[in-house]
This record gives C-alpha cells, structure tokens and sequence, in this order.
C-alpha cells in the first residue's frame, strides 16, 4: 500500500487518472438526497471532504448553495474544479490535511461524505470520527454514503461493515438512518450504505 496519509499519494493517482472508484458524475443516492431538501438549506455551511473530483459540490452549487467547501490535499482535483467552476469562491476551496482543520476556524451544519471515508488508512477511522464531531455545529448532521463491503486488499478503496460503523460512530452520533442504498450507481448496487448522522449533544 502506497501511504494514503501523503498528499503525494493521491496527488500522482489523480495525475495518472487511477482513481478506480471515481463514477464519472454525482452519486444517484446523494443527488436524490440534495434534491429533497428545503430551500433554506442552500445557505447552510456544508463540508465535503477529501472531495476529489467533487461532482457532488459541483451539483451543489448549480443547485444553488451558497456556503460550500471542498477539501482535499491533493492539488490536482482542486485545480480541477476550480477550472470547471471557475465562479466558485477560492477561499471554499481548500487543500489540506481534512485532519489539520482547525474547529475554531471551520464549522458547518452538514458534511457531505463521499469516497472519503473509503480513502483514508482504516487506523484513522475513529480520528476521523471525532474530527467530524469537532468540525459540525451542534446537531450538525454526516450525510452520505459508506462501503458496505470488503475489498479484500490493502489499498483503497477499504471497506468495512455495518456493525464497525456502528460501533464506530456512536461515541460521538446518533444514527438516524444506515441502511443499505436502494438508488446506487449500477456499478456500486448492493455495496452501499446510505448514513445520516446527528452529533451527539
């Protein structure tokens, strides 16, 4: 396993173009959730990080939300985006370690997870766990997906399964939904998990 904690990791997959998992477009099940919510959502913070190829915050944004940040410590998707979109604010766009933002400096009301999770080294999942409780507001809300499937190698994406998340998960949130995606891509059906989560008062 290359180091999934270096940005260098990611950044010469990215300019190889060797992100496997990468669909191409917004996730159905996250599109289908955007879709859904009120208009006043729009002006919520939202986090998305280790967004990569960000079709998600690019559907965002051409939906309207005003209050969107992308995080990766890879230069090249960032880059990427900011040519796709060429209008999204620059300081939204931030490339660092998701693990080095500050609390003080960074809070939101939702999260967006997508591929994140499924990119970092498994030893780092309860880091992550109580990064993002630090990262969200009060009753600040994870929404996403997550894999529900072993990959059976030692590289990304990792997978994982239902009873770890939960485990995981419920020293710092409350799971409102987890349950297995009805509306995945085709190539991901059976292998998804759809969460959203509340932080813990």
């Amino acid at each position: 396993m290359g180091n999934v904690n270096q940005a260098e990791f990611w950044q010469q997959r990215y300019e190889q173009d060797s992100i496997g998992w990468d669909m191409g477009q917004v996730s159905p099940p996250l599109k289908v959730y955007i879709d859904q919510l009120p208009e006043a959502a729009k002006e919520q913070a939202v986090l998305v990080p280790g967004a990569g190829n960000a079709y998600e915050v690019g559907y965002l944004y051409e939906q309207g939300f005003t209050n969107i940040t992308l995080v990766d410590f890879a230069p090249a998707p960032i880059k990427d985006f900011a040519e796709r979109y060429p209008d999204f604010p620059a300081d939204k766009l931030i490339c660092a370690d998701f693990f080095d933002l500050l609390p003080k400096q960074h809070q939101f009301d939702w999260v967006l997870e997508q591929t994140f999770f499924c990119a970092i080294n498994p030893a780092r999942r309860d880091e992550y766990v109580q990064q993002m409780a630090r990262l969200l507001k009060p009753k600040g809300q994870l929404v996403g997906l997550l894999f529900d499937k072993d990959f059976g190698r030692n590289e990304p994406p990792f997978g994982g399964t239902k009873e770890e998340y939960q485990q995981r998960f419920s020293t710092h949130f409350d799971t409102e939904i987890m349950e297995q995606s009805y509306n995945s891509h085709p190539a991901r059906q059976g292998s998804e998990l759809f969460i959203k989560m509340r932080v813990k008062d």
